[in-house]
């Protein structure tokens, strides 16, 4: 796995087999996982979506503790899979870094706690699966809006974004601060070295003053 710019996000580029039958590639590794980020991953719920091209999912995040943390690969057709960094006090806040997910090369990224996801589908029936740390708990569950000109993200030209309701109303990142509705660096920070010291088997326990799921 390999560090992005983005400080807590990485990507994983696995090696392919091969041969006449078709193909077989290791998605996910614990070993490979928890050498890159010092622990491994607390695994709650796995998700899998299917989007028509042009879709434009996200930029979702939840609430810090205990957030939600994505290991996120795309097993059909194409998506822009696109990391955004929300934690106040980050010094890379407000920055984004993009990967391309395909079923050929079949890299998958991985994002912390705090981190903001969205993806944009390049190809008819893009199919997006990821690996979740907290269950979906739409109290703690926020967006911000993926077209918000002051964050820039470079989606791809020729094709029109299709939003959800959801998205589309969601606010900028300067109104989600405004609001106070973004996690913090350091609390982020804080949660990453409580899973680093964490005991085998009480990765998946919400931490004490955790809301609720």
């Amino acid at each position: 796995m390999r560090p992005l710019r983005i400080e807590g996000a990485w990507v994983d580029t696995p090696r392919v087999f091969e041969d006449r039958r078709g193909r077989f590639h290791e998605w996910f590794r614990t070993d490979r996982f928890r050498a890159a980020t010092g622990h491994p991953l607390p695994l709650e719920q796995a998700n899998c979506s299917r989007s028509v091209r042009g879709t434009l999912r996200g930029v979702h995040y939840a609430a810090v503790p205990p957030g939600q943390a994505k290991y996120v690969t795309c097993v059909s057709g194409a998506v822009l899979d696109v990391v955004v960094d929300l934690r106040t006090g980050s010094p890379t806040f407000g920055s984004w870094e993009s990967v391309r997910l395909d079923d050929r090369d079949h890299r998958a990224v991985y994002l912390s706690e705090g981190l903001g996801h969205a993806f944009m589908a390049l190809e008819e029936g893009a199919t997006v699966v990821y690996l979740c740390s907290a269950p979906y708990s739409p109290e703690r569950e926020f967006g911000i809006h993926p077209l918000d000109p002051d964050l820039a993200v470079d989606w791809p030209g020729g094709l029109t974004p299709r939003l959800s309701d959801r998205d589309a109303a969601a606010p900028t990142l300067a109104e989600a601060r405004r609001l106070g509705l973004l996690p913090s660096f350091e609390a982020c920070a804080a949660y990453r070295r409580r899973l680093c010291g964490a005991e085998p088997g009480g990765l998946g326990t919400v931490p004490a003053g955790a809301p609720p799921r």
